[in-house]
């Protein structure tokens, strides 16, 4: 870990095994956040064992870790063992996090890097690429093609522009005003314009016709407008994450930019600090972003519905509509989107990794297990729900869509 001092942008080196599983190569990182989407995986099983070395009553016990490639130990305490466990090559740092605090109630944000140094030292772990698109590209390296991919994408994760001091900075907004976000009166204003955006979409709504056409004259403009606002609404969703920590006395790691998965540009908080809080704490600062969304939403149809029929109404009855999708989008925990929604879910339930899980279990488990008639355990049952309830819920979002632009066009 380097440029960590002065005010510079962290900036990590990781061993990453090459596409053959021969070689290594030094992968550079340039932000927190592209480092929390990393997956450690442990050597195969049959290369490491593990020994437990018992302890006296009022001691933990401790555990040895060998090598069986390279001859080499390591020994572990009980919850480094915990996280070696989970370096699977599917849990993220960040679920490794969410796993440790809710298995433990407390988070040291140096016991996992620290780890996973010693891992690489010995060569018992290798990192994973950030996203399945980069596993493929890694996988097919002989391919020119993937290649010349593989290298545009590692220059576009470079456009990823930070602040590691931005702590003071939304401290000073909040001390000037933003705590009334987290006030009683915030909760009726949003309230109050919730109720008269649901009014005004319903007197749109039979309007939908001619707010279409009007969107259809200037269809390039509107495309750039609806863009461009949500583009803004995805900071203001990020800063009142950012507003969440300072209210409840944790510290905004990280803000800045980057593209997501690769190719997505979007602005990013690292909240990581919440978990040092309490439950509700977690719960706030995760549902306080994507209200941003209903209250605009609902400020958009208000507006609209006072205007004459022209762009500008049309362009603000999209956005409401965009707005309400990126709702559900980050509140609903069933869309497969490790989003808001999903965190609460999984802080509710004590299962941190339970996409992956899930997936893993339905696709390679679950038939088995139902020929053979053996009954679920009741994590195995959180699966099936989770992957069915968010199938079916993929497949109503897309049919709500379709339905509604038949609907806009024939109106």
């Amino acid at each position: 870990m380097t440029g960590t001092g002065g005010g510079r942008r962290s900036r990590l080196e990781l061993l990453v095994r090459g596409s053959e599983g021969t070689g290594f190569e030094v992968r550079e990182i340039l932000s927190t956040v592209a480092y929390l989407r990393n997956r450690p995986q442990r050597i195969p099983d049959a290369e490491w064992e593990l020994a437990t070395l018992h302890a006296g009553p009022r001691r933990a016990p401790t555990f040895v870790l060998k090598s069986r490639r390279r001859d080499r130990y390591l020994q572990l305490s009980e919850p480094e063992r915990f996280l070696w466990e989970q370096m699977d090559g599917r849990t993220s740092l960040q679920e490794l996090g969410t796993a440790y605090v809710l298995r433990y109630g407390a988070f040291d944000f140096e016991v996992i890097p620290r780890l996973i140094r010693r891992l690489q030292q010995a060569e018992l772990l290798t990192m994973r690429p950030v996203s399945r698109l980069r596993e493929v590209l890694a996988r097919n390296r002989a391919n020119a093609a993937a290649r010349a991919a593989e290298a545009a994408l590692r220059a576009i994760e470079r456009l990823t522009v930070s602040s590691r001091a931005a702590h003071d900075t939304f401290s000073q907004v909040y001390r000037y005003g933003a705590f009334l976000l987290f006030s009683p009166a915030a909760i009726v204003v949003l309230a109050i314009v919730t109720v008269l955006g649901a009014r005004a979409a319903v007197g749109l709504w039979a309007d939908s016709a001619e707010i279409s056409a009007e969107l259809g004259k200037h269809p390039i403009v509107a495309i750039l407008l609806v863009k461009l606002f949500f583009w803004l609404t995805v900071i203001s969703h990020q800063i009142v994450h950012a507003l969440a920590l300072v209210h409840y006395g944790r510290r905004v790691r990280e803000f800045g930019f980057t593209m997501l998965h690769g190719f997505i540009p979007t602005f990013y908080a690292d909240v990581t600090d919440i978990f040092m809080g309490s439950r509700r704490a977690r719960i706030v600062a995760a549902v306080s972003g994507p209200l941003v969304h209903l209250f605009l939403a609902a400020f958009y149809f208000w507006v609209a519905s006072l205007l004459g029929p022209g762009l500008l109404k049309g362009f603000l009855a999209a956005s409401a509509v965009l707005q309400l999708q990126s709702l559900f989008v980050a509140l609903y925990p069933f869309c497969f989107l490790e989003m808001d929604g999903y965190h609460i879910l999984v802080d509710l339930i004590g299962l941190p990794t339970l996409n992956h899980e899930a997936a893993r279990f339905v696709r390679h488990e679950l038939w088995g297990r139902v020929r053979r008639r053996q009954r679920l355990t009741r994590h195995e049952w959180l699966y099936v729900a989770y992957v069915g309830l968010s199938t079916l819920s993929v497949a109503a979002f897309v049919l709500a869509n379709v339905w509604l632009i038949v609907h806009a066009g024939s109106s």
